[in-house]
């Protein structure tokens, strides 16, 4: 984690503390819950915006995409026999933490391009090469690198696009090894989070919780593997990344106070079950080993919901961050 030094928006203090805490104090008793409400049917595309998107709460949907072919065939074997000789993007680290804060730097992963059947092997014997690998290239990567398994999964979620009434921005593909950890960061989108195999486990913070997480700016960096199994940390060219500076599995009270104050909702998505993540919500993610997930990123309204949040973001923050 970073220096606590370099906090950018340290614990409030005076009436701005107080307002902030009561602030807090009414989301807990208004809408939020100690847990990731269940559902085992599907709502109208009403219903679901009315009783979730709205309110910026999320939910999981129990089997929801437990039809989809993939979750019966997307074995090993059947990726080798139908998407093996593609060449994939995969991000590979010397920890599992990928675009995280590491030494001081805000630390991108090393990028390498090669076969998916070589992946797959590295996720059947993990130990024979050295680093964590992760599939998990965010720029739409299921319909760019992968179109052959679209037929088993979905282009969109057509219930949540007939709620939105639009498609998807991004649809993604995520695998990997289980020591392949996403950092507590939160996206400008409305992300249905679609698990095919294995489980996500997830630690939520809302966005009435931004006073009291803690960001550093971070000049920003890349891991290079100079030998087999020792990675360098190497600066970019760049303006400071401004990103979460505690880690929530093991959080730092004594050098982030604030954080004291963060209400963590933790939850599993099990093959089969989508989560509704509303946009804003913090969130960090950990998985079983070769796990397979989809998400479906559209793009969030900037709203009311939006102002409130950069408001109570710039009361915090020692210098203004705009949109972040």
């Amino acid at each position: 984690m970073s220096d606590p030094e370099n906090v950018i928006n340290p614990e409030p203090s005076g009436i701005i503390r107080e307002s902030l805490l009561k602030l807090s104090e009414e989301a807990q008793e208004l809408y939020l819950s100690s847990q990731v409400p269940i559902l085992d049917a599907i709502p109208t595309p009403l219903e679901l915006y009315r009783d979730w998107i709205a309110p910026n709460k999320p939910v999981i949907f129990r089997d929801a995409v437990k039809f989809w072919p993939a979750v019966d065939k997307w074995s090993p074997q059947y990726l080798r026999e139908t998407v093996g000789k593609k060449e994939v993007s995969v991000a590979v680290t010397p920890n599992g933490y990928a675009d995280a804060p590491n030494g001081g730097y805000f630390v991108m992963p090393e990028e390498r391009t090669m076969l998916l059947s070589s992946f797959l092997d590295v996720m059947e014997n993990p130990g024979n090469q050295p680093g964590v690998f992760y599939v998990q290239k965010q720029n739409s990567n299921f319909t760019d690198e992968f179109p052959e398994l679209i037929c088993d999964a979905a282009p969109d979620i057509p219930w949540f696009t007939e709620a939105l009434s639009k498609a998807p921005d991004a649809v993604n593909f995520w695998m990997g090894d289980e020591r392949a950890v996403t950092s507590m960061h939160k996206d400008h989108y409305e992300n249905v989070y679609c698990v095919v195999s294995g489980h996500k486990d997830f630690i939520l913070l809302p966005p009435t919780d931004v006073p009291w997480v803690p960001y550093a700016n971070l000049p920003p960096a890349t891991y290079k593997e100079i030998n087999p199994g020792e990675f360098v940390i190497e600066e970019n060219p760049g303006e400071d990344v401004p990103w979460i500076s505690i880690d929530p599995l093991k959080p730092d009270i004594e050098s982030y106070p604030q954080y004291k104050h963060a209400s963590p909702i933790r939850c599993r998505v099990e093959a089969g079950d989508a989560m509704y993540l509303p946009s804003l919500w913090f969130h960090h993610v950990r998985q079983s080993h070769a796990c397979i997930a989809v998400n479906y990123w559209y793009d969030m309204e900037y709203d009311l919901k939006y102002n409130y949040y950069t408001m109570l973001q710039n009361l915090t923050w020692r210098d203004k961050p705009g949109m972040i």
